[in-house]
């Protein structure tokens, strides 16, 4: 099966020479259970343990999968990227070190990458 308005919107950024300039990005900041969950309250919870992404254009590796999930999509298993790791790797496309990118909260100084140990995920880079 195939997602026809996806592909015909990385096909005409292609075709007006714009896909590696853009970076396109289809997903959720986390994704659903592999199963129904609870009686009362059916349906999928949110599972922030694995989930995909789906990346294009913008100096990103085509046709490549990275990380693996146990058999029912639940954990991630390898290749895993956290939110901090995916952030850093966009705030690197951008040309921007994501230790230096701050912003001001109510509390204080925030950054994208939480203070975490991110790092810019190169497997995915072109």
């Amino acid at each position: 099966m195939t997602d026809k308005p996806a592909a015909a919107l990385v096909q005409a950024l292609k075709q007006r020479g714009l896909l590696d300039s853009t970076l396109v990005q289809w997903g959720g900041e986390m994704g659903r259970m592999p199963v129904i969950q609870d009686d009362a309250n059916v349906g999928r919870d949110h599972n922030s343990f694995g989930f995909s992404q789906w990346l294009a254009g913008g100096c990103i590796r085509g046709s490549y999968v990275l990380g693996k999930t146990d058999d029912f999509g639940l954990h991630a298993l390898e290749g895993v990227v956290n939110h901090f790791d995916y952030h850093a790797t966009l705030l690197h496309l951008f040309g921007f070190d994501h230790a230096m990118v701050t912003f001001g909260r109510g509390a204080g100084v925030g950054s994208l990458t939480d203070g975490q140990p991110a790092r810019v995920v190169k497997e995915l880079l072109a």
